[in-house]
C-alpha cells in the first residue's frame, strides 16, 4: 500500500525549533520539552512514554498529561500555541514505561520500573495552580505496564506485587476514587493467560493484548468473573506481539498493533466473536514498528508508530484504508530517510502515544526523546483523498459566522436532494438534516460544546467537508 500511497500524497516539511519535520496535512502547532534532568532520563536518551489529555469542565481549559522519565507533568494547552507546564509529580526515575489515565478529576499513573516504584492518584481539581498527590505506595501493586479505565473501573496489565508475584491483568472498583477495590485477577479464572500487555475495553467486554499470546476477547461478569468469548491468535505465525487494540465507535471492526519491526497495522471484523476475520493490513515503511492506535468514531484511525511518527488513516471504508496525513517526530531516524530507511541501532525510540480527543480538536503526541507535540490536524481530517468529491458543485459552500456562538449559517446552491450534518470530534452526529433544495439553512448551535467539529453535505455518493469551530 505505501507505495501506491506515495503516488498520491504531496509531502512537506515544518520547520520549527531548528528542525525539519517531515509531514503530510499535519500541521505543528508547538514542541515543549520540560524534562530537562539528565540524571533521570532512561536508555536512548528516552525522556518521555505515554500521554493522555484532560478537559477542565469548571474552567474549559484543556491539559496535556505527559509521562515523562522523571514523573508526571501537566501542560496547559488552552492555547495551543504557547502551552505551559502547570504542575509536576516525580515518580520513579530513569523509567523507559509510564503511563496514566484519568477519572472524573483525578488521574491515576502506573510505572513498569523495578523496585522501587508505586501506583499513583493525583487530584487535579486545583488546576491550573496546581495538583494534589492523594496517594503514593505499593499497596495494591508496584508496578504496572498498563492502565485502562472504562466507566467506574480500572484495569491493570502486568501489575506486579511488592512481593514480586505477577498478575496479568487486575480489575479495580473506582467507586471511590481515591481508594480503588480490587474486584478479581484474570489469573482466578482463566490461567491459560500469562501477559496482558494492554487492553482496550467496552461496557466490560475486555480486548485484551496479550503479546506471544495474540488476541484474546474477554467479559467482566456480573459476578466480577472473567470469562473468555473469543480469541484471534495465530494470525501471523511466530514473532508477532499483539501490544494494542482499539475498536470503532459502531463496534464492528478492531484495529490493533503489534510491536514487532516489520509487521503491519492492522484490522478485523469482530462482529462474530467466534469467528473473527481479517480485513486489511498496511504499514507506512516495511520496517516500521507500529505502537498505539486510537480511533474516531468509524472514521479516523490516528496511530503512533515510533520511528516513523504518527500517522492519521481514513478507515470509513473497511478494506479500503486510505493514509491522510503523518508527522514524523522523530526525523533521526525510519523509514523516511532515503531508500529503506535508517532505523539506527535501537529500533524503540520517536513517537510513543498521542490524545486525540480533547474538545479543540487539538492532538497531543509524546516523542521519547524530543518532547511533547502539539498538532492541528484539521487538513487531515479535510483530506479529499479517499473522499469522493464533485468540485463543480460544491465549491460555493459557506459557514458563517466561523468560529460561531449560537448559530451558523450554511449556504450552497445547485443541490436537489442532499444531507447536512455535523459530527463532534469523536464522530458523533450532533446535527442531521436531509434537503430537498439549495442549501440555505441556519443552525442552531448554542448547546454544543466548544470544540471542533466537521460538517458535511453529502449528495448521491459525493461530500464535501468543512470545518467548524465553536467557541462560547
Amino acid at each position: 500500500m505505501k507505495k501506491i500511497l506515495l503516488y498520491f500524497f504531496f509531502l512537506y516539511s515544518v520547520f520549527s525549533l531548528g528542525q525539519t519535520y517531515p509531514s503530510q496535512n499535519i500541521n505543528l502547532l508547538s514542541l515543549i520539552d520540560p524534562n530537562t534532568n539528565s540524571l533521570t532520563i532512561g536508555p536512548d536518551g528516552r525522556k518521555y512514554a505515554g500521554c493522555w489529555g484532560w478537559h477542565q469542565t469548571s474552567t474549559n481549559k484543556e491539559y496535556a498529561i505527559a509521562c515523562g522519565s522523571n514523573g508526571t507533568y501537566f501542560i496547559d494547552v488552552s492555547i495551543p500555541s504557547t502551552p505551559s507546564v502547570c504542575a509536576f509529580v516525580p515518580g520513579r526515575g530513569s523509567a523507559t514505561n509510564r503511563e496514566a489515565k484519568t477519572y472524573q478529576n483525578y488521574c491515576y499513573v502506573v510505572c513498569d520500573e523495578v523496585s522501587p516504584n508505586t501506583f499513583q492518584i493525583i487530584d487535579m481539581s486545583t488546576l491550573p495552580a496546581t495538583v494534589t498527590l492523594v496517594h503514593d505506595d505499593k499497596t495494591y501493586f508496584e508496578r504496572a505496564h498498563t492502565i485502562f479505565i472504562e466507566q467506574d473501573k480500572m484495569y491493570i496489565g502486568l501489575a506486579t506485587y511488592s512481593t514480586g508475584i505477577l498478575s496479568p491483568m487486575n480489575v479495580y472498583s473506582l467507586a471511590t476514587p481515591t481508594a480503588p477495590v480490587l474486584l478479581r485477577e484474570i489469573k482466578q479464572d482463566i490461567p491459560l493467560i500469562n501477559t496482558v500487555h494492554d487492553m482496550f475495553v467496552r461496557t466490560d467486554t475486555v480486548f485484551a493484548s496479550c503479546g506471544y499470546q495474540g488476541l484474546y476477547v474477554l467479559k467482566l461478569n456480573a459476578t466480577n468473573t472473567f470469562s473468555q468469548i473469543g480469541s484471534y491468535t495465530g494470525y501471523a505465525g511466530s514473532g508477532a506481539f499483539n501490544h494494542s487494540s482499539m475498536l470503532t465507535q459502531d463496534g464492528k471492526y478492531l484495529i490493533f498493533c503489534d510491536e514487532t519491526p516489520g509487521f503491519p497495522i492492522r484490522f478485523i471484523d469482530i462482529q462474530n466473536l467466534n469467528n473473527i476475520q481479517p480485513i486489511q493490513t498496511w504499514q507506512p515503511f516495511p520496517n516500521a514498528i507500529a505502537h498505539n492506535p486510537y480511533l474516531i468514531g468509524n472514521k479516523w484511525a490516528i496511530v503512533s508508530c515510533y520511528q516513523d511518527g504518527l500517522y492519521i488513516y481514513d478507515i470509513s471504508q473497511p478494506g479500503n484504508v486510505w493514509q491522510s496525513g503523518y508527522f514524523d517526530t522523530y526525523p533521526q531516524g525510519g523509514g523516511n530517510i532515503g531508500v529503506g530507511g535508517n532505523y539506527l541501532s535501537a529500533p524503540y525510540r520517536g513517537n510513543w502515544g498521542a490524545y486525540p480527543y480533547l474538545p479543540s480538536g487539538i492532538i497531543i503526541a509524546t516523542d521519547m526523546q524530543s518532547g511533547v507535540f502539539i498538532f492541528d490536524p484539521t487538513n487531515a481530517y479535510n483530506n479529499p483523498v479517499g473522499i469522493k468529491t464533485n468540485s463543480t458543485k460544491n465549491t460555493q459552500l459557506t459557514i458563517f459566522p466561523n468560529p460561531a456562538t449560537t448559530a451558523i449559517s450554511v449556504n450552497l446552491s445547485g443541490l436537489i436532494t442532499a444531507k447536512l450534518s455535523i459530527q463532534n470530534i469523536l464522530g458523533e452526529i450532533v446535527f442531521e438534516k436531509q434537503i430537498n433544495s439549495n442549501i440555505s439553512e441556519t443552525v442552531d448551535v448554542s448547546s454544543f460544546s466548544n470544540g471542533t467539529y466537521l460538517l458535511t453535505v453529502s449528495e448521491k455518493e459525493q461530500q464535501l467537508h468543512k470545518k467548524l469551530i465553536i467557541q462560547h
